[in-house]
């Protein structure tokens, strides 16, 4: 039977400003991954999201991002492999502190937005992230774009992988995800979407935005929590897999 994890990006809210739907969406899927106060979220939101997932029985991940709170971490950073070694570390261990407080394991660790874009590509950049998390706990699952450098940063670490793929995203030819400052970045289409998932899962195809077939591994699915579509598309993907009858369950438990 095949198998997949299910994850959502989460705890982005700030201060007085609110965004997703943390608490619907956590029942949904089998992992999240929590903002750590860089490009969104603050301690009290990673303490509440934390307990939340906690609550739940969701595994728990560290979403590290370029300090950039106004652009979301949305926005490329000239940022050294050192630097961001020292930004990851550093937002790693402070989610790792609410998790000791709830008495529950931290279980992977997912870079945000640009920085996941740029160490899918930049090697020396996804060395920095994967030493940043193997010397904070080599027992991490380590997350990263199906096929690209992080995945072999963190395998050359010795860490143990998970190839994501996007259920809202479309997709470059080159298996990379389609730049957010195009207009069709992003799925609506939550029919396309599904399906598409199921085809990820089951076939290891999907069409790219030009048409071209290319091959991706999906050891689990992300469901952007920003999305306005993702709660629709967290009931309506699981319902779809569950009656393909693919298994969800994390991969980094």
């Amino acid at each position: 039977m095949a198998r997949v994890d299910l994850n959502s990006d989460l705890g982005e809210s700030f201060g007085r400003y609110s965004l997703g739907l943390d608490n619907e969406v956590i029942p949904l899927v089998t992992s999240v991954n929590i903002a750590c106060g860089m490009h969104a979220g603050d301690p009290c939101v990673m303490r509440r999201t934390v307990a939340a997932a906690a609550a739940a029985g969701t595994l728990i991940g560290a979403h590290p991002g370029y300090p950039d709170l106004q652009g979301f971490g949305r926005r490329d950073m000239a940022l050294s492999p050192d630097e961001v070694y020292a930004f990851v570390l550093y937002q790693i261990s402070a989610l790792a502190g609410f998790c000791k407080a709830e008495r529950v394991k931290l279980a992977h660790v997912k870079p945000h937005g640009q920085l996941y874009n740029r160490a899918a590509k930049d090697e020396a950049l996804a060395q920095a992230i994967a030493a940043a998390v193997h010397d904070f706990d080599p027992s991490l699952v380590l997350v990263g774009l199906a096929g690209g450098k992080l995945i072999d940063a963190g395998r050359a670490a010795g860490l143990a992988v998970a190839q994501e793929f996007f259920a809202d995203r479309n997709y470059m030819p080159d298996g990379t995800l389609v730049p957010r400052k195009r207009d069709d970045a992003v799925i609506a289409d939550e029919s396309f979407a599904v399906a598409r998932v199921v085809r990820a899962v089951q076939d290891g195809r999907i069409e790219a935005v030009d048409g071209t077939i290319i091959e991706v591994a999906a050891d689990t699915i992300c469901i952007h929590g920003d999305n306005v579509h993702a709660l629709e598309f967290a009931k309506k993907i699981r319902a779809a897999l569950t009656q393909a009858g693919v298994e969800l369950k994390p991969c980094c438990a």
